[in-house]
């Protein structure tokens, strides 16, 4: 039975490694007839832009980043997120918050990577 799964990604990948492993590990969640959307918050939308030099790990994003843009995985940033894209390739659908919290609770499975996260 198809899942969906809500990946949300809250965290700073200038300053922790955990934003690009988090993406690394919604492209594994791809994996069967699960239906993932990752969901970019914040600063964490810096892993789908263009100035990427001070993201740790960066050299691992840019191995994962084009499977993303092969399986067409939706990405949901924030209402008013101003994104610089590396390509237009990505899936990129912006929503308010509330629509994004409606989304989160709806999802049959949902992951957190943020800096409160336990």
């Amino acid at each position: 039975m198809s899942k969906c799964i809500a990946v949300v990604i809250s965290e700073d990948p200038s300053l922790t490694a955990r934003p690009v492993e988090a993406l690394r590990i919604a492209l594994g969640l791809c994996s069967g007839d699960h239906q993932t959307t990752v969901i970019l918050l914040g600063h964490a939308t810096k892993l789908l832009m263009e100035d990427t030099e001070d993201i740790i790990d960066i050299d691992i994003l840019e191995k994962y980043l084009p499977s993303f843009k092969h399986l067409s995985i939706p990405f949901i940033v924030e209402d008013g997120t101003v994104m610089n894209l590396w390509s237009d390739d990505f899936s990129v659908t912006p929503r308010t918050t509330g629509e994004i919290r409606q989304f989160v609770r709806s999802a049959d499975r949902s992951l957190i990577f943020s800096e409160n996260s336990l």
